[in-house]
């Protein structure tokens, strides 16, 4: 198969030819039809996360067709259009048990502990637990954008965020996350406030329901512009970044009992925040994680999709190559691109 490839953490990919992968018996291979290219990509070619083996293929968000399939597999079959979420869960723990999959205590993730994406075939094990079957008439560029960026935001805005049509929602960074965070919770019936450094992503929040917009650059303060607009600060905050000033930003910017929800990764430089604990303490805030989502939760999302509340098709991008991907994943912390950039592995 044909996949784009790195033995070196900062060191440019290649697109190279390696040997298609077999399934597990509990397992399928999937032919990729297409596959995100998110910004954990990069965290994870820059050596970020302690779970990559060299050399490696990325890429933890797609779409395709199961290929061929293990003996032990029941729920699907050759020719399934399916999608995964990129969190894949054992099965077995105490987490998984309690439907809590997306925080398994013996988790894989393509792209991070296995080979991932990027490539003309995945292997995925435990197929039966981890494989979401596609609607019809869902396109694979969209499906592959749900699983991280919009899965996620879809959880982090709903399950843990528990917004409610009304409140106030700041969503701090308005890249693919971002912008499915605001997506989401506007569809929901709340007030976004987008927060940003660029007045093009700004821009496209407000076509997506954002009702009002930072531009971080421009003011003082952005908490206290948060404070201003929503009258006291934000029901719900989310950092869709991943940041020390986008963490602290949002958790001071909730009002009393504010939720603070951490979508974006803190990695590199950025791992430890400044948390503003005596504000968490008088004011009874909530601090809390989002990691990807279940496979048994997606069906909500997509009846949101079918019934066109949510439109995540609105956030692709470009369509690239995996030899085209290669200088925009390596640029992505510089240059991220506009939307959700999708990678067609056959081009």
């Amino acid at each position: 198969m044909k996949a784009m490839v790195f033995e070196a953490f900062g060191e440019a990919p290649a697109v190279r030819d390696l040997p298609d992968p077999v399934p597990t018996p509990d397992g399928v291979v999937i032919d990729v039809q297409a596959t995100g290219l998110c910004r954990s990509d990069w965290h994870g070619w820059k050596g970020h996360d302690s779970d990559i083996r060299l050399p490696h293929v990325p890429g933890h968000e797609f779409a395709g067709t199961v290929a061929a399939i293990g003996s032990g597999v029941r729920g699907f079959r050759v020719g399934d259009r399916v999608t995964v979420p990129f969190v894949a869960a054992c099965g077995r723990c105490h987490s998984c048990h309690a439907g809590d999959q997306q925080v398994c205590e013996a988790q894989f993730q393509p792209g991070f502990t296995h080979w991932g994406s990027f490539a003309e075939y995945v292997a995925i094990d435990r197929a039966d637990i981890n494989l979401v079957p596609l609607p019809e008439g869902m396109d694979d560029a969209t499906a592959a954008s749900l699983g991280c960026r919009f899965a996620t935001s879809f959880r982090a805005v709903v399950d843990q965020g528990r917004v409610r049509g009304g409140e106030w929602v700041a969503v701090h960074g308005a890249g693919g996350v971002g912008l499915s965070a605001i997506m989401i919770a506007a569809a929901l019936g709340a007030n976004v406030v987008a927060i940003d450094l660029a007045e093009a992503r700004l821009a496209r929040a407000r076509e997506l329901g954002a009702a009002a917009t930072i531009n971080a650059r421009e003011v003082s303060s952005v908490v206290e512009a948060v404070r201003e607009i929503t009258g006291g600060g934000a029901h719900v905050s989310i950092d869709a970044l991943g940041s020390r000033e986008t963490c602290f930003n949002s958790i001071a910017g909730l009002r009393r009992r504010g939720r603070h929800v951490q979508v974006g990764l803190m990695l590199g430089d950025e791992t430890d925040a400044v948390v503003p604990m005596a504000q968490v303490i008088a004011h009874e805030l909530e601090i809390l994680g989002s990691h990807g989502m279940q496979a048994w939760r997606y069906d909500a999302m997509l009846a949101m999709i079918q019934s066109g509340r949510l439109r995540p098709d609105r956030l692709i991008g470009e369509t690239l190559s995996l030899a085209a991907a290669i200088p925009v994943l390596t640029a992505m912390d510089r240059h991220p691109p506009e939307g959700i950039a999708i990678i067609d592995p056959r081009r």
